[in-house]
């Protein structure tokens, strides 16, 4: 069982990281701010976020399976 959660916490947070990665710097942006010296791309905040949720929630899962137990 220890090896199936820690399988699925590394493809977890292996998707994660893909999805905040897509977010901040290849998927376009969701705004634009305009100022007076240039127009800046705002990246979708919500995706990045969720991306690195599932990229800590999955390592950790990971890890924790991984450790085993310390009776």
């Amino acid at each position: 069982m220890r090896l199936v959660i820690a399988t699925l916490g590394i493809v977890i947070a292996a998707i994660g990281g893909v999805i905040a990665y897509r977010a901040a710097f290849i998927e376009p942006s969701v705004g634009l701010l305009i100022t007076d010296a240039r127009v800046r791309p705002i990246p979708n905040g919500m995706r990045i976020a969720a991306g690195l949720l599932l990229l800590i929630g999955g390592a950790t899962a990971a890890f924790i399976a991984a450790r085993g137990r310390s009776d």
